[in-house]
């Protein structure tokens, strides 16, 4: 099969990101099972932009599919985000993340909600 031309943008520090991704929210908080196959299948269709977040509660099975893909990780574009709950420690948060994916990084590191929220 062959790869789709996907293209990509040039952000304003320089560094691209391919224009098309796959969002791997499944319609359901989990549902890691499936997030996996379609991260899986996403991959080898050519996607390389691939968005999860911690909220969607699948971080673990996407990850899994990036490590075992065989793809190099500079050629894979990964965006998670910052959960409603973590606001008040942005490192804690990110960490988990990090440690959920199984990455040593991920491209872009987002708000979720990006509303106040006192955790008092």
């Amino acid at each position: 099969m062959e790869t789709p031309q996907i293209p990509y943008i040039t952000l304003n520090d320089g560094s691209r990101m391919p224009g098309v991704g796959m969002g791997c929210w499944m319609g359901a908080v989990g549902g890691s099972e499936e997030a996996g196959r379609t991260t899986r299948l996403a991959l080898d269709l050519g996607y390389r932009h691939i968005d999860t977040a911690a909220a969607y509660g699948n971080e673990e099975a996407v990850g899994k599919v990036i490590r075992e893909s065989n793809i190099p990780r500079d050629q894979i574009y990964v965006v998670t985000k910052l959960p409603e709950a973590a606001h008040g420690n942005v490192v804690e948060g990110f960490n988990a993340s990090l440690a959920a994916l199984g990455l040593d990084y991920v491209d872009l590191y987002l708000m979720h909600w990006p509303m106040a929220h006192d955790p008092a």
